[in-house]
């Protein structure tokens, strides 16, 4: 898992080589004296320039792009099958954040394994994501391939949220805000559609039928509403 902000996950007293060497000692059977080839090999396969000396770094000597470079070595140190990426471009200015993703995507591909993205970054998930889970207040309200969530979104939140979006051709005034508030999910009587206050299409006599589950719209695309657009 690559977690959101790389100076908190990673040990600031402990450097990045030791790091990577700790989780290939509790997770693989590596012979100790090989385990600081394979970290500096981790190092060198997420484009770390000279990982030689960087393997001997603390975490406040490395900016922050190269922090979360460490955190993707760290990651993928034992081969996963699944990668989680957890707002894995938190904190990072735009060219770096460009960075990072194309090379999660290159070793996803190299590796053959699945990369599943966390993100309010709407855009970010358009361009890396084959398919989008749309989640409001923990639940998923809507599921499909990327280019049919963004040229035909069928839950009403997954609407909104792509109206409120910010784009190169639209002025602040052409963003619609979304309004309303969550529900209280500490409450007992969590509605069976968490958005439904918050709804245009809100019907009581439908919306608030219970069980509330996602219903296949076609063979990829599902959406958890009574009333999907």
């Amino acid at each position: 898992m690559i977690f959101q902000n790389p100076r908190t996950a990673l040990n600031p007293i402990r450097k990045v080589g030791k790091q990577i060497t700790d989780v290939l000692r509790c997770h693989t059977d590596l012979p100790k004296a090989e385990l600081r080839a394979k970290a500096l090999e981790m190092l060198a396969s997420v484009r770390i320039p000279d990982p030689e000396k960087r393997y001997d770094a603390y975490p406040y000597e490395l900016s922050g792009g190269l922090c979360q470079r460490i955190m993707i070595a760290l990651a993928l140190a034992c081969s996963p099958k699944l990668l989680i990426a957890d707002e894995p471009t938190t904190g990072l200015d735009v060219t770096t954040q460009a960075t990072v993703m194309n090379l999660i995507k290159d070793l996803a591909t190299q590796k053959q394994m699945a990369a599943v993205l966390i993100t309010h970054d709407l855009a970010l998930a358009s361009e890396y994501c084959d398919r989008i889970v749309v989640m409001h207040a923990g639940h998923g309200v809507e599921a499909a391939p990327t280019h049919s969530l963004f040229t035909h979104p069928r839950h009403p939140y997954t609407a909104k949220l792509i109206a409120a979006t910010p784009e190169p051709h639209k002025s602040f005034a052409d963003l619609t805000p979304i309004a309303g508030n969550l529900p209280d999910l500490k409450a007992t009587d969590i509605p069976p559609c968490r958005f439904s206050q918050r709804c245009d299409r809100y019907e009581a006599a439908l919306c608030d039928q219970t069980p509330l589950t996602q219903q296949s719209l076609d063979a990829e695309h599902q959406v958890a509403c009574w009333k999907p657009l």
